[in-house]
């Protein structure tokens, strides 16, 4: 057993690439390995800013591959057969021998015994797999034809404590690495990780990043706990500075306490954002003047501390300015702005975007019952804020802002609120509006976008969705869902191109209308397998599905999927699919046609009146609900059938002789399964056997 120890050693990798080279070659080694029979006890990549590092530890030291017969042709086969055959396995005829088979008599030969050595299949495969390594971003540097996330220095390369020597372009591997990143002439022999580990630990850089997390964490709770504060959880910033430090120091700094005026969200946008610092919160969960940063070295004299805070200071300043500044803007006097900002080529500027959205907000108003003045000024003012410098220093504060500005001016608080969560929800885990009016503006807004890039073919690609429209028609079908109403999405949709096609904007898509329903179908599939739905409730649900009828599909396939696996499921299903299976069977066999009447006065059975009798209790009461059927009932009233239905078909022969009767039963039998499928397409569920 033995240990493989690469090292890649580079000019600083942005953290955004690390943790996929970290995966990703690990994910190839041991690929590599598994295919070749080369076993080991454990296997895991770390990462500095600098190092790309790998370790195979009880690694094989060579695999015995085992002699075999290698069939080639047929004796009777064509002489170039036979050579073709002799050259592409690097043999002799002399080699060659017959043998019959069970098919025929065949040329075979053996292969020999060979003992393949670890170091001399790395020598060859360490090359190929870096040079397969597909980066997301990356450079070329100097003269060298190396594509590379930063300039490659150096390669580490030991097995067994050995050097695995390859050539990798203009690198040549060894067993030395540079141990200061920025003086280039210091070297050190490492022949194996432990000792590589503990050396840079004592020269105080942590190459295992786990480990660098957990220091961070701890050393952030001892501040945090002292001065009774708290961080919001942000997983992506925290990795991100993990992997940017290597010897991380904590600093907890501070600013003027007169910038706390300044909505919150730009202050903890300046600090998490733009200089990746962790802004901290009192007890109440208000921002405070206190801030922690991560840096990658000690701050011997206070230098650090003094220069973050004064460059926070400063951008915070500038802030200040333009808060100050924008949010006495009259909103109303600004929408004409918007006359000079382009929403998109072929689709308008925003001002024709507002516009659209008022008289499609104004749908939407009526359909929630709310008042159309307030959704309609919401959408007239609600890009008003893209026109403010606050809003130009920080783009991701769309709307946010907009919310801000609208509350200082003395606007309604729900019109504030729907301008604050427009863009809501942002992926599916972002919350979603709950409010009336911003749900009223959150779709229109929504609406609006979709129909105008489908409209001039700016679609999503099977790699590429450059305007988010997929996550923009996810935020449609989760607003809907969660706020519990179903919303006649198909009319929105007719209306939405509609007003494009008033303001002279041509929409080249002549399948707008198809694609639109079945991007949305597919995005409801996608909602509803992240909400764990079984695969065959999803296809039952959207095989036939009505974007009117979101929120109630959804909550159908919810309280099927919840009960499938129980009693009354299993009677569902079971019911069913034993009525259907002989439907089809008996249809497919026989020339009678089903025209969807059942005649109880031919009953010759109490069988087939006591089915009969069930499935109309059933239809009458789908016919005395309305919009609020309750689902587990509904399940329940269907799981209630099951004693009938396996009376009748223990009881009565449906394939009789007297056509008349045949054909009664069957229509019985096809009234029963239209009765089921009022709740869902049971036809596309699978029994547990299947």
């Amino acid at each position: 057993m033995a240990e493989f120890f690469l090292e890649l050693f580079s000019e600083e990798i942005p953290a955004g690439l690390q943790k996929n080279l970290r995966d990703k070659l690990l994910e190839k080694f041991q690929k590599f390995f598994f295919e070749k029979s080369i076993k080991s006890k454990k296997a895991y990549s770390l990462s500095t800013p600098n190092r790309l590092i790998i370790v195979f530890e009880g690694l094989d030291k060579q695999i015995e591959i085992l002699s075999e017969e290698i069939r080639g042709p047929k004796t009777n086969a064509p002489e170039h057969a036979l050579e073709g055959f002799i050259r592409s396995n690097k043999i002799e005829k002399k080699d060659l021998f017959k043998k019959k088979t069970e098919k025929d008599e065949f040329y075979f030969f053996k292969t020999k015994t060979k003992i393949l050595k670890t170091h001399d299949l790395l020598i060859e495969f360490i090359p190929k797999l870096l040079e397969s390594y597909q980066w997301k971003k990356s450079m070329k540097w100097g003269e060298f034809n190396l594509d590379w996330g930063r300039p490659l220095k150096s390669i580490l390369s030991v097995f067994d404590k050995k050097i695995i020597n390859f050539e990798f372009h203009h690198i040549s591997s060894s067993n030395m690495t540079f141990i200061d990143k920025d003086l280039e002439e210091k070297k050190k022999i490492f022949l194996e990780f432990k000792s590589y580990e503990k050396f840079f630990k004592k020269q105080g850089t942590i190459v295992n990043q786990n480990k660098r997390k957990e220091l961070i964490e701890k050393q952030f709770s001892k501040i945090l706990n002292k001065r009774k504060l708290k961080i919001k959880d942000n997983p992506r910033l925290f990795n991100e500075v993990v992997n940017i430090v290597d010897n991380p120091n904590i600093l907890l700094c501070s600013f003027d306490k007169k910038f706390l005026a300044i909505p919150k969200e730009i202050l903890t946008l300046t600090m998490e954002s733009h200089q990746k610092y962790f802004p901290t919160f009192n007890q109440k969960d208000e921002v405070t003047n206190e801030f922690l940063i991560v840096t990658n070295k000690k701050d011997q004299k206070g230098f650090i501390k003094i220069g973050n805070e004064r460059v926070v200071e400063a951008r915070l300043a500038d802030a200040e300015f333009f808060w100050n500044k924008d949010k006495t803007q009259n909103l109303v006097k600004k929408v004409s702005e918007l006359k000079a900002m382009n929403f998109f080529k072929g689709l308008g500027t925003y001002f024709d975007k507002v516009q659209r959205m008022r008289k499609l907000g104004g749908i939407i108003s009526d359909e929630l019952l709310i008042s159309k003045e307030k959704v309609e000024l919401s959408a007239s003012i609600c890009k008003t804020d893209l026109t403010s410098d606050l809003v130009g220093e920080f783009p991701e504060l769309q709307g946010i802002m907009g919310g801000y500005f609208s509350m200082h001016q003395g606007f309604d608080k729900d019109v504030s609120l729907a301008i604050t969560e427009q863009y809501l929800p942002i992926g599916l885990d972002s919350k979603a509006p709950i409010k009336p009016f911003s749900v009223a503006l959150s779709i229109t807004d929504k609406i609006d976008t979709l129909v105008g890039f489908f409209g001039i073919n700016e679609k999503p690609t099977s790699s590429k969705d450059p305007f988010a429209l997929r996550r923009i028609a996810l935020g449609i079908i989760r607003t809907i869902i969660e706020n519990k109403k179903d919303l006649k999405v198909n009319d929105l949709l007719n209306y939405s191109s509609s007003l494009y096609q008033d303001q002279g904007n041509n929409l080249i898509n002549q399948n707008l209308q198809k694609e639109l329903y079945n991007f949305l179908k597919d995005r409801f599939r996608y909602y509803m397998k992240e909400k764990q739905i079984r695969f065959d409730i999803i296809d039952a649900s959207i095989s036939s599905i009505s974007l009117n009828k979101l929120f109630s599909t959804f909550e159908k396939a919810k309280s099927l999927n919840k009960i499938i696996n129980n009693q009354a499921g299993l009677d569902i299903i079971s019911s069913y699919k034993r009525a259907s299976n002989i439907l089809d069977n008996e249809m497919k066999s026989s020339e009678l046609e089903i025209n969807n009447t059942t005649d109880p006065g031919i009953f010759k059975t109490d069988f087939e009146t006591n089915l009969y009798k069930k499935i109309s209790e059933i239809k009458k009461y789908y016919l005395s609900i309305n919009n609020d059927e309750n689902y587990e009932q509904s399940l329940s009233i269907l799981a209630g059938a099951k004693k009938e239905i396996f009376e009748f078909f223990d009881n009565v022969k449906v394939n009789e002789e007297n056509e008349t009767l045949r054909k009664n039963r069957l229509e019985l039998i096809n009234m029963l399964c239209k009765t089921f499928q009022n709740f869902i397409n049971f036809q596309l569920l699978k029994a547990n056997n299947e």
